[in-house]
């Protein structure tokens, strides 16, 4: 049998990733998500966040929004602000301030600049959540490895 996700095209899968503007990939190793983009696509995330704990009906904790093309990340309520192998959750006025955080820091950043969020958001959480900017015309699917086979890594980031 073949599962749901090979009912889906490698096309399909792409334009998910450049709709979404950013790849993720979780790293249990590190212990980290890493997500990678333009500051387009990490606009986006931060809109995300924001458009999530903007609306009062997801102010119940597990409340959560699934994220790209496979869904493994989610934004979610919880009691405190966590991260952890499946996401990224909080107090919807936590989910805020990230939000913030992450926005001042892609308005003030360049090509090649990181961001590790874990101290600022929640240093107790079990993993972190790492950013990379990378060049405007990057395309969040070119890191996909069930697309394109292995890939080497993107600098800054050890990938598994």
């Amino acid at each position: 049998m073949i599962g749901p996700v090979k009912m889906f095209s490698d096309d399909w899968f792409k334009a998910e990733w450049r709709k979404l503007g950013y790849h993720y990939e979780r790293d249990d190793e590190a212990k980290q998500w890493n997500i990678v983009g333009s500051k387009a696509g990490l606009r986006s995330l931060v809109t995300e966040l924001r458009d999530y704990a903007s609306h009062q009906e997801n102010d119940w904790v597990s409340c959560h929004r699934n994220l790209g093309p496979y869904d493994y990340l989610e934004i979610g309520t919880w009691s405190s602000a966590v991260i952890d192998d499946h996401w990224i959750a909080g107090a919807l006025s936590d989910l805020l301030g990230l939000a913030a955080h992450i926005g001042d820091w892609v308005d003030a950043s360049q090509i090649e600049a990181s961001l590790s969020v874990r101290s600022f958001f929640s240093p107790g959480s079990p993993y972190d959540l790492c950013l990379r900017m990378e060049a405007d015309d990057f395309d969040p699917a070119s890191l996909d490895r069930a697309l394109y086979g292995r890939l080497g890594g993107v600098s800054g980031f050890s990938r598994v």
